[in-house]
């Protein structure tokens, strides 16, 4: 298998996750804010992963020679994300993500209400990044 090959693969896995993580944060809002919240992360996290790879930007690049990704990488991907494809939004759903997971898993402060109006955000980056995937 080339290395275009699995670079394709390894985007759609990013992108099935992000679909998972997506619906299983949406059913646990009334539930679990807590665990909403983090399921919703794993998505826009998941989401970031897929479109710096198939974009080819350094930072997966990065990742892939340093073993992994960490936060800066993922924040620094999501903005160089939302500047190549001259979406500003992109960026700010990125930090809505970022505010769900520190705020809503960490320091479990948001209630279902809070973490139902940001929902959308983070349905919108799994959208756009099916999107752009089936285009390539």
């Amino acid at each position: 298998m080339g290395l275009g090959a699995r670079l394709s693969e390894e985007v759609l896995k990013h992108i099935e996750l992000a679909e998972k993580f997506l619906v299983e944060g949406r059913e646990l809002i009334d539930r679990d804010p807590v665990q909403a919240s983090e399921k919703l992360y794993k998505a826009a996290e998941e989401v970031v992963k897929a479109l710096a790879t198939a974009l080819n930007l350094e930072e997966a690049r990065k990742a892939i020679e340093s073993g992994g990704w960490w936060s800066r990488l993922l924040n620094r991907a999501a903005e160089a994300i939302a500047d190549k494809l001259s979406l500003e939004e992109f960026s700010l759903w990125w930090k809505v993500a970022f505010y769900l997971h520190v705020e809503g898993f960490h320091e479990a402060r948001l209630e279902n209400i809070d973490v139902k109006r940001n929902y959308k955000y983070v349905e919108a980056m799994v959208n756009l990044a099916k999107k752009i995937i089936q285009r390539r």
